[in-house]
């Protein structure tokens, strides 16, 4: 296998796009090859089936998404109330809406995931360490709320982030956010 660590990144990423633009059965090493502008035959010297590359693209998603350390510092600035909470989940919303093909790819890969065991571990592992570290990371700002109520945040922001992507013109975003605002004042205690 080829090690060119940059290309590498480059043909996942080029999967990622194929995936949120094809679905799993539009992925190929040909496809991903186009995607990539390289010659045919080069994303079979750099991964060594379907399954390692389908892997691959998982784990790179959450590479993408995860919030760089400015948008970390940002969570331990302000007022640690409902309505900074809710700017937060705000902000995370349209960040994960942002990287469009990402998300799509994502689901995609998550129905996958139920006919392959090693991509359903490396993504099972990637979103317990996603959730541990909102979990982790809202406490240490002293944001009101406990753990389960910031799960249960978790998963109602990842389906709004699904109604979004997928059928957008069921909740506007204005109404996304309204939203938002509901849930964590029904939420969190004051």
């Amino acid at each position: 296998m080829r090690q060119n660590l940059a290309r590498r990144a480059a043909l996942i990423d080029a999967a990622i796009e194929v995936l949120a633009r094809e679905g799993a059965r539009g992925l190929t090493f040909r496809a991903v090859d186009a995607e990539a502008e390289v010659p045919n035959g080069t994303a079979s010297n750099y991964f060594a089936n379907r399954d390692d590359l389908l892997t691959q693209a998982g784990g790179r998603i959450y590479e993408r998404m995860r919030p760089d350390e400015a948008t970390m510092a940002a969570m331990f600035e302000g007022p640690p109330t409902r309505a900074r909470t809710a700017e937060l989940v705000r902000d995370v919303v349209e960040r994960v809406t942002a990287f469009r093909t990402g998300y799509l790819a994502l689901l995609e890969l998550r129905l996958e995931a139920t006919r392959r065991p090693a991509l359903r571990a490396v993504l099972t592992e990637r979103v317990r360490e996603d959730i541990e570290n909102n979990v982790t990371s809202h406490l240490a700002a002293g944001l009101p709320g406990d753990a389960d109520a910031v799960k249960m945040i978790y998963l109602a922001a990842n389906w709004l982030v699904v109604e979004r992507l997928t059928l957008p013109g069921v909740f506007a975003q204005e109404e996304a956010g309204d939203l938002i605002a509901a849930l964590v004042e029904r939420l969190l205690p004051e």
